[in-house]
């Protein structure tokens, strides 16, 4: 069964939170997270993105780079400054996208839940990136940036939360990409009923957020070598997350382009697609329904759907849509290999909508782009449950969590 703790939060104070808190370290390159905090000593990202304060050429995995992370995590708490809760509680943590909301519970979970399958992966982990994040969580003594997680919501959770919000927010801002965010801090009564509800969940769900949570498990490996006192109840025993009931999220696609073509004319083009693929003329460049496709060539959209030659999946990762686009169009017709390291294909998350698309085609950036219906919450879980692995860059969750609005020290 599922442990959920509170915990002793590390937080911006309330008056310089819309200057801290800053978008997850993982969704940005080193330009665009020195961009986002150029004039800000404040924002978050100078921790998590640390090497936007080293040399142009230094290796972003050095220890100087992680050095610098300490430093400057330091500096904020002075500075900002950070507060740290003289007693553990858990938080309510709501974001409102535009007419998407979710709200959830920020606590820390169990690293031993997370190693034992009580916390269930769908995706699997670079060791490259889990390298990166361990030694980050080592060096600063610190999870930075929460888990997304999530479970099938239960009424007496969803009802206490609920309660909670009628309280004053402990913050409420919006952010510069329109989300708002709004925390408030959980009464120990309360508290206490949550831990005690969530005991009794079978699985949790990881939905964003694979790396950090295999970078607390490994972190925590380290941790308790160093630590001859062990016993198991230590902070870095436990990582930090924000659990959300499925039933309140929205996963969007996660669309493809194709970078060369390798000089194939239209019309050879098109009769590859259509050796697997019914090919017309779209009416919109998103697809209505799952097993369907759109895609953007030559100034025109077409939608595609499956033909006889589609079989049906020996795995529940092969039905999906994601799986039968690389299976029967990118791989056999257009020469994409593996997708996690294939040079030639590029991924575009949903919020950037189909006018990216367009904009990377039209500008010769890409040849072909391919616009996806997205995968359900429940195919996640589903494929979840089976212990199976989704394909790569499946899903695309927004709105996104915050980075050092609410920080565990270890």
């Amino acid at each position: 069964m599922a442990v959920i703790r509170p915990f002793r939060a590390v937080r911006p104070a309330p008056e310089v939170v819309r200057l801290v808190a800053s978008v997850p370290y993982d969704v940005l390159n080193k330009d665009e997270a020195a961009d986002l905090a150029k004039g800000n000593p404040l924002s978050f990202l100078r921790v998590t993105r640390s090497e936007i304060e080293c040399k142009n050429k230094v290796d972003v995995y050095s220890s100087a780079v992680y050095d610098k992370a300490k430093e400057n995590f330091e500096r904020l708490k002075n500075e900002a400054p950070l507060i740290q809760e003289e007693e553990p509680h858990l938080y309510v943590y709501q974001l409102i996208m535009g007419s998407q909301t979710q709200t959830g519970i920020a606590a820390t979970f169990s690293v031993e839940d997370y190693n034992n399958d009580v916390i269930k992966k769908h995706e699997k982990t670079r060791k490259v990136k889990e390298d990166d994040r361990t030694n980050h969580i080592i060096t600063t003594n610190a999870q930075t940036g929460a888990v997304f997680l999530t479970y099938h919501g239960t009424d007496d959770v969803n009802q206490i939360v609920e309660e909670t919000k009628k309280n004053a927010p402990l913050y409420d801002f919006t952010s510069a990409d329109g989300i708002r965010h709004t925390v408030w801090i959980m009464s120990k009564e309360y508290s206490a009923k949550v831990t005690s509800s969530i005991a009794k969940v079978p699985y949790l769900y990881i939905a964003d957020g694979h790396h950090r949570a295999a970078s607390a498990s490994r972190a925590q490996k380290e941790k308790s070598k160093m630590n001859p006192a062990h016993t198991g109840k230590e902070e870095y025993n436990f990582f930090l997350a924000v659990l959300f009931p499925a039933e309140q999220l929205a996963i969007l696609p996660y669309n493809r382009v194709v970078l060369d073509l390798n000089d194939i004319t239209k019309d050879e083009l098109f009769n590859k697609i259509q050796e697997n693929f019914r090919i017309v003329k779209a009416d919109s460049p998103t697809p209505a329904q799952s097993r369907t496709f759109c895609f953007y060539y030559d100034n025109e959209w077409y939608e595609i759907t499956p033909n006889e030659n589609v079989k049906p999946g020996e795995t529940l990762g092969d039905n999906l849509d994601v799986s039968i686009l690389q299976n029967y169009l990118l791989h056999p017709m257009l020469g994409i290999g593996d997708p996690r390291t294939d040079n030639n294909i590029d991924f575009i998350g949903g919020i950037r909508g189909t006018a990216e698309l367009e904009k990377l085609v039209n500008e010769g950036k890409a040849q072909i782009a391919f616009s996806l219906y997205p995968v359900s919450i429940e195919d996640l879980i589903k494929i979840s449950d089976a212990g199976e692995i989704m394909p790569p860059k499946s899903t695309w969750f927004e709105p996104k969590l915050r980075d050092g609005l609410l920080i565990h020290t270890i």
